[in-house]
């Protein structure tokens, strides 16, 4: 095994989520030291973690502004969704606009940012909301009509105590007795914001990507000030059912914001700051459909690995009668079966 396929392997154990935890090189490079299998020279190894943390498709990331190495989790496929938060092109023929690709890279920071604000915010309000990452590489435009940006996961069968979501066994069994879900799940689409030229086709795909939740939502950045569009949106939202939620963030607040894997790390104390910033505001609130089709799940988890991650989530989580955030269960899958296994144990 070449170096390169070797740090992919070590790395994730060792760097930290958190940029403000970075591992600065002359550490690092001791800490693999250790866990190679040949001797490799300070410089060499330098020398890669400097090339791969320009790659989106490994796992090191350099702190943008200071020193130091943190786990990637930008990676190509969440940069390839977070373009599906923006319009490229508008309209066509000799109306088409394209943007630049310093304007797609600007537009794609703010769209990463405003992806990780939803989140933390989510689960701030003690819901689960999971990603879908890996549906939206370049040449996938139909999944944009089959796929939503999150599925955002309500435990009705649980109790919150001090400040956790826990299941509660009793509520567990009423719905398994009744054969009820113990949980809600909505299908979530994500825009920086909306446009006479798109907005039609945002909301399109919010209603085609949650035929088969319990409800629909579109989430945007930008406040609606037009009041002609605000207009067309309630008047779609009021006919097909959909929800559609700003949080009042402009462009200028989302260039301000932290790097993503910041923000996805922040304690709660430090994300109140950001929360502070947040105006949300209802346009339209969802029609919430009785009960959702796990048979749309299994079956899309054939030939779709986002879903293939979203039905093993909440099939762990329900297995194991305990609640956990996307993020605990990837870091879950990532260990190996023994180091899980003793940890729920303790």
């Amino acid at each position: 095994m070449n170096l390169r396929d070797q740090l992919k392997e070590i790395l994730p154990d060792i760097l930290p989520r958190n940029p403000a935890q970075a591992i600065k090189g002359t550490e690092l490079i001791e800490m693999v030291k250790h866990r190679l299998k040949q001797d490799y020279s300070d410089a060499t190894l330098r020398y890669h973690f400097s090339i791969m943390s320009c790659d989106p498709s490994s796992p090191i990331a350099k702190v943008e502004q200071g020193q130091g190495y943190y786990l990637r989790t930008s990676t190509i496929h969440s940069v390839n969704s977070a373009r599906n938060l923006f319009h490229q092109n508008y309209g066509g023929g000799s109306e088409e606009s394209s943007m630049g690709s310093t304007d797609v890279d600007v537009a794609l920071a703010r769209a990463e940012k405003f992806r990780a604000v939803v989140q933390r915010y989510l689960e701030s309000v003690q819901q689960f909301p999971f990603t879908f990452n890996e549906s939206f590489s370049a040449d996938a435009g139909a999944n944009r009509w089959r796929v939503p940006d999150m599925a955002v996961v309500d435990w009705v069968a649980s109790t919150e105590v001090d400040e956790e979501v826990i299941l509660e066994q009793q509520k567990l069994e009423v719905h398994r007795r009744l054969g009820q879900a113990p949980f809600r799940v909505s299908s979530v689409k994500l825009r920086l914001e909306l446009s006479h030229a798109s907005h039609l086709e945002d909301l399109y795909q919010c209603l085609a990507t949650s035929e088969w939740a319990n409800s629909g939502e579109l989430l945007i950045a930008a406040p609606i000030n037009d009041a002609r569009l605000l207009e067309e949106v309630r008047r779609f939202a009021s006919r097909y059912g959909v929800g559609v939620i700003s949080f009042g963030l402009d462009a200028d607040i989302l260039d301000d914001m932290p790097e993503p894997a910041a923000i996805e790390n922040l304690s709660p104390e430090e994300f109140d700051s950001i929360q502070g910033l947040l105006q949300i505001r209802r346009y339209a609130t969802p029609q919430t459909q009785p009960s959702f089709d796990w048979n749309h799940i299994s079956a899309s988890s054939v030939e779709n690995t986002d879903f293939a991650r979203f039905e093993k989530w909440i099939a762990r989580c329900v297995t194991e009668e305990r609640t956990m955030t996307s993020r605990e269960f990837e870091d879950l899958e990532r260990k190996p079966a023994a180091a899980v296994s003793q940890e729920y144990v303790a």
